[in-house]
């Protein structure tokens, strides 16, 4: 392993720099796929002290990371399913995870409603949620309560009365699932870890004996070739881990089946939901509803998907299917397809089991090591990322030790260590922070309003955006844009490798889900900003343009 190289900024005009540094280090561990499992394995790698480079074909977390149902939730399905192991494991993870990030992660009461010939029976339920709580280790303050039918309607009155027996009160964590992809990968690059998005795997390189030892990987933005060498190269692709497992000739035994999950986004004035709410359709499947940030969203389906692994899309019949069981449960809204303002798509990368249906299919995580050494993490959930991420590099040092290589790595180090933005003290201090961080936003010139909002977006690292504010201010009068909008553009630019405007208004702010007439009204001051920061030409400008429409399209319009 070479000394350690000059830390390189994670932002994206040190893209190219980060594949030249790739290119040119001794890589201990070469991680293809830049999701959450890629993000946590590259912090749990760096942090051991391993020199860890990391490729994503898209932007960060533009896979099924930024589009699942943006809960680090305990699995009390999987209880259902008798899937001891795996509630117990994540159960526990998920307050990890929530005191390592507590500003991307938020406790949320869930509230269970019970009906008469429903798939959920009141003692059932009880003993159930008792269980979990027990596998979970859930605090004291968080453990289940059972409610009255009169106690279930009064937290939320819109559910439907008829039939109702009371309800089960259980806490779930909800998180921004690409802002804490992203908080994680630049806290594994603050410990040493090369990370680059839109830099394609086109070729695994390999030795005389036939073991993979790096990849050809093509920068989507430049064109330029580089050649990655590595001593163990992890495959880490979710929906793609099959196609690298073709690339290397080793997809046979167990192969991934994806099901694709949609989710229709309301405003909280057309769908006034009080409460988180977690239900059974008429069909058996489990659906949630969840309040945030002024809106309502609601999901998910669970369908066999076979189209496009890189743009799954709504379709008709995924918004009949969620209207329907919107308006069975809260029946006095009568949702309509206007009613939509914005939907996303993902795609579950789950272990064929055959004979089951893709609800009832296992979420549990594999390890698949093919002759050539390459290493595949398949499987597994959004809430287990940290401890797959630790599987998987002990793994590699299983191997390396099997081959009788020296290691001079530990164990990981990562059960209680921060994610960027995560330094405000845990859970318990953040409160105080947001409200000290919003009084400080105003000093600099920021709205009340606007100050909370970065402060609780951004944690600890809101300092480094108040340091950009007299940027910001200058960007947003050349630009026309807000100055929270331009600072929030300028740190996701240099600090957090935005490169596109899909990138900013998806992975980095999550407007086009949640502030979709926000997106409408500030795209094209920042398409303007982004062109002139990257010195695009009018066909670059042109395409990154259509690109976001094309998002903007499929968020709103259903195939």
């Amino acid at each position: 392993m070479t000394k350690k190289s000059e830390k390189i900024k994670f932002g994206a005009h040190e893209r190219t720099a980060m594949l030249e540094a790739m290119e040119h280090a001794e890589l201990d561990v070469l991680i293809i796929g830049g999701g959450i499992t890629g993000a946590g394995i590259a912090l749990d790698a760096a942090s051991r002290g391993m020199k860890a480079g990391l490729v994503e074909m898209q932007d960060f977390a533009a896979g099924t990371s930024s589009r699942s149902t943006k809960l680090v939730h305990g699995g009390l399905r999987y209880l259902k399913q008798l899937e001891i192991g795996v509630v117990a494991e994540v159960g526990k993870e998920r307050e990890i995870v929530y005191e390592n990030g507590p500003h991307v992660t938020t406790p949320e009461w869930m509230l269970l409603p019970l009906y008469k010939g429903g798939t959920f029976g009141k003692f059932s339920t009880s003993i159930g949620l008792r269980v979990y709580d027990y596998l979970a280790g859930v605090k004291r303050s968080e453990r289940r309560k059972m409610l009255s039918a009169e106690e279930t309607l009064r937290k939320e009155p819109l559910l439907k009365k008829d039939g109702m027996k009371g309800g089960g009160y259980y806490v779930e964590y909800r998180t921004d699932d690409a802002r804490l992809t992203i908080e994680v990968m630049k806290r594994a690059v603050e410990k040493g870890a090369l990370a680059v998005n839109y830099s394609k795997v086109e070729e695994l390189l390999y030795n005389g004996s036939g073991k993979v030892v790096g990849a050809a990987v093509r920068n989507l933005l430049t064109g330029k070739l580089h050649q990655i060498k590595s001593t163990k190269v992890i495959n880490a692709t979710g929906p793609w881990v099959d196609n690298i497992r073709e690339m290397d000739g080793s997809k046979r035994g167990k192969t991934l089946r994806l099901t694709k999950g949609v989710h229709l986004v309301f405003d909280g004035g057309r769908f006034p939901l009080r409460q988180a709410i977690y239900f059974d359709t008429p069909d058996g499947r489990m659906v949630f509803a969840i309040p945030r940030e002024g809106k309502t969203y609601f999901g998910t389906t669970d369908t066999n998907y076979t189209a496009d692994t890189a743009r799954p899309v709504m379709t008709q019949e995924d918004r009949d299917y969620l209207l329907k069981a919107a308006n069975f449960m809260f029946p006095t809204l009568n949702l309509a397809d206007q009613d939509v303002e914005s939907s996303w798509a993902g795609l579950r990368p789950l272990i064929q089991q055959e004979g089951k249906s893709p609800s009832e299919i296992s979420r549990r995580d594999e390890i698949f090591v093919s002759d050539s050494g390459l290493i595949s993490i398949a499987g597994g959930k959004l809430t287990g990322y940290r401890k797959m991420a630790e599987s998987v590099i002990d793994k590699v040092l299983e191997l390396l030790k099997a081959a009788g290589a020296p290691s001079m790595f530990g164990a990981s180090r990562t059960k209680n260590m921060p994610i960027s933005g995560g330094d405000v003290g845990g859970s318990k201090e953040l409160d105080g922070f947001i409200k000290r961080k919003t009084q400080d936003g105003v000093k600099y010139g920021f709205s009340a309003e606007a100050s909370h909002l970065l402060a609780g977006r951004y944690g600890t690292n809101v300092d480094n955006l108040y340091a950009l504010a007299d940027q910001a201010h200058s960007m947003g009068q050349t630009y026309s844009l807000p100055p929270e909008v331009a600072v929030q553009l300028r740190y996701a630019i240099d600090e957090e490798m935005a490169a596109k405007p899909v990138d900013f208004f998806i992975r980095r702010t999550g407007d086009l889900f949640f502030r979709i007439d926000e997106v409408r009204k500030w795209k094209e001051p920042v398409i303007a900003a982004m062109a002139q920061e990257f010195q695009w030409n009018d066909e670059q400008k042109r395409q990154y343009r259509e690109e976001l429409e094309r998002a903007i399209q499929d968020a709103v319009q259903p195939t």
